[in-house]
């Protein structure tokens, strides 16, 4: 069996550090467990993805995973992981898609299967795409101060010691998947 485990965010160097990209920290954080440093996701082109495919017992005790990010910008993530699904022949109970929540407190995890998307463009996508039945993997990114705009927010680079919340927060949902995973 193959496990799928996407990481939301948008392509291009600009973005690398920006809220919208919390879901591939999470993909990078599980990378740096299994891969030596520093460890990259290679181009899949027939999903305009890129890829880590880990054998079975790499990351869990007996199943492949794949780890990925869309090439694609956030809004039109569904058709790449719709790809990447059909390609690895993975059903949407074993696809985890890893993305930025505003409605979560920054540094805060949440694993959830269905729902709605709370206004993420991003899930909006998957949903349309692969329907509601796949697992969620929220990264809290805090609502934006005063009165900016949520799409202004969510393309800002994060603050240094946001940073740090950042990557425990990796750190955590990368556990929780795992965990999952058994």
């Amino acid at each position: 069996m193959t496990i799928l485990i996407v990481g939301l965010g948008n392509p291009g160097q600009q973005y690398d550090s920006t809220r919208h990209n919390a879901g591939v920290v999470v993909i990078e954080e599980l990378l740096t467990r299994v891969l030596p440093m520093p460890a990259v996701l290679s181009p899949h082109k027939k999903t305009n993805t890129e890829i880590a495919q880990l054998a079975a017992g790499r990351l869990t005790s007996s199943d492949q995973v794949v780890l990925a990010r869309t090439r694609s910008y956030m809004n039109l993530s569904g058709g790449p992981v719709k790809a990447l699904a059909d390609y690895f022949r993975v059903s949407p109970g074993d696809l985890y898609v890893v993305y930025d929540e505003l409605d979560l407190e920054l540094g805060e995890v949440k694993l959830r299967t269905g729902g709605g998307d709370h206004g993420h463009n991003g899930l909006k996508s998957v949903t349309r795409s692969l329907g509601n039945t796949y697992n969620k993997v929220a990264v809290g990114i805090g609502r934006p101060p005063g009165r900016m705009a949520p799409a202004d927010y969510v393309l800002k680079p994060f603050g240094t010691k946001e940073q740090v919340d950042l990557a425990i927060a990796a750190a955590n949902a990368a556990d929780l998947i795992l965990g999952e995973l058994g």
